[in-house]
């Protein structure tokens, strides 16, 4: 009974993959066996697997998806009016950014890809070399210092307060949505970041962007 069950796993697996794969499934099969033991393989640039990353194993939030969302929107926020101004235009003094917790506002349980997002967002902003970036650690630091842990971070005013306390002269706030939806056998998901740099002192939106991205369970 688990025969089309291996055959359907197949179409969650990037096409690339799909041919090495089935050769192994059809080899157990013609054995006679299907409890083919699961073989390990390392994926990735200088492997024999360099494409293992890239087919969707789901339609959740996956490493490709993170880097996507978050690549699409850094790249928008560079060329935008005010890093041209603001930041690149600061004369020698990269402007002090600090990047609250972005928030998960699917019904999904995203801590370890919320953690991954927000790590991609810190090295491609530290690596810019146009601003300079308050550590997550320092933020945990203050927030526990305030004894704010129940409190709503994402409130205007209190992230303002913060970011002033950090020394901070914007902070990039937002969160992660999602639309799923369901036709006869096959589903949809579409995910969305949205992200925001706050002015510190006037509380100013200076930029804000969403993009997208969708995954599929298509039969």
């Amino acid at each position: 009974m688990q025969q089309p069950r291996a055959f359907a796993s197949l179409f969650f697996l990037g096409s690339s993959l799909r041919p090495v794969l089935l050769t192994g499934l059809l080899a157990c099969l013609v054995s006679g066996s299907l409890g083919c033991k699961p073989k390990a393989v390392r994926g990735g640039a200088g492997t024999d697997n360099p494409n293992l990353d890239q087919g969707a194993m789901s339609t959740g939030l996956d490493r490709v998806d993170i880097k996507y969302l978050v690549d699409e929107n850094l790249n928008s926020m560079f060329k935008s009016g005010w890093w041209a101004r603001d930041v690149q235009g600061s004369m020698g003094n990269a402007p002090i950014v600090a990047i609250w917790p972005i928030k998960n506002a699917t019904s999904q349980h995203l801590d370890d890809q919320m953690l991954t997002l927000l790590s991609e967002m810190e090295t491609i902003l530290v690596n810019s070399g146009a601003v300079s970036v308050v550590s997550r650690e320092r933020q945990a630091e203050m927030v526990a210092e305030a004894q704010m842990q129940n409190s709503d971070l994402f409130e205007p005013a209190t992230a303002a307060r913060l970011g002033a306390q950090l020394g901070a002269k914007y902070y990039i706030t937002g969160k992660v949505t999602s639309t799923d939806e369901r036709f006869d056998k096959e589903r949809r998901v579409q995910y969305s970041l949205f992200l925001q740099v706050i002015e510190v002192e006037t509380g100013l939106v200076k930029f804000q962007f969403t993009s997208e991205r969708s995954k599929a369970i298509v039969r």
